[in-house]
């Protein structure tokens, strides 16, 4: 096979799995957006956290927030965690790299708050972790994972939202995530600022 045709091959089905997503995971969504701005139309905030792809996607997630989306608004309080390597390499140190996260949320986390919790597998312990320290501190949980849920999805509460992508490729995962995020920032912005169409 040409490289051009893997490329083509490779962009149907991240579109395929985009289709099979959108219904599934809309309802969702929206659920998580409502979520989302109750936190911080109440003072709270937003902590977002994963690892490899997972952490560029909170660290995009809270850039959307922290600047602008698509519109000029004031910033929105969202936290990397995934950004400060002295914090996250000293509990990885003296602790362990499972409490990477938690530690933080322990610290940072307030009743209220939300955490975005992101793993393409759901079996991620540093997520696991952070998602019950998020529950210790009173903070609902959104969680983006695909393929089963993973232990992520048996920690859930009630007032959690899990917005699970129908996939097994980590890749295809990811690509679903990203577009799950941006949604996010769409709704976030126009729940609270109005829509601009």
């Amino acid at each position: 096979m040409d490289m051009q045709s893997r490329i083509r091959q490779l962009f149907q089905a991240s579109i395929d799995t985009k289709q099979q997503a959108m219904d599934v995971l809309a309802p969702h969504i929206e659920q998580a957006s409502q979520v989302m701005v109750g936190a911080l139309l109440s003072d709270s905030k937003i902590l977002a956290c994963g690892n490899g792809g997972s952490a560029g996607d909170a660290q995009h997630f809270s850039s959307e927030l922290l600047n602008r989306f698509e519109r000029e608004r004031p910033s929105l309080p969202a936290i990397a965690l995934t950004t400060d390597t002295s914090t996250i390499t000293s509990i990885a140190n003296d602790y362990s790299y499972n409490e990477i996260f938690s530690k933080q949320i322990r610290a940072l986390g307030q009743t209220n708050d939300v955490l975005l919790a992101i793993s393409t597998s759901g079996n991620s312990a540093n997520i696991i972790q952070a998602i019950q320290a998020a529950h210790d501190r009173e903070m609902i949980v959104v969680a983006l994972t695909g393929r089963d849920g993973g232990d992520v999805a048996s920690l859930l509460l009630p007032e959690d939202v899990e917005i699970r992508v129908p996939a097994k490729v980590t890749a295809r995962i990811q690509e679903v995530h990203l577009l799950v995020i941006h949604c996010l920032c769409y709704l976030i912005d126009s729940q609270i600022f109005g829509s601009e169409e």
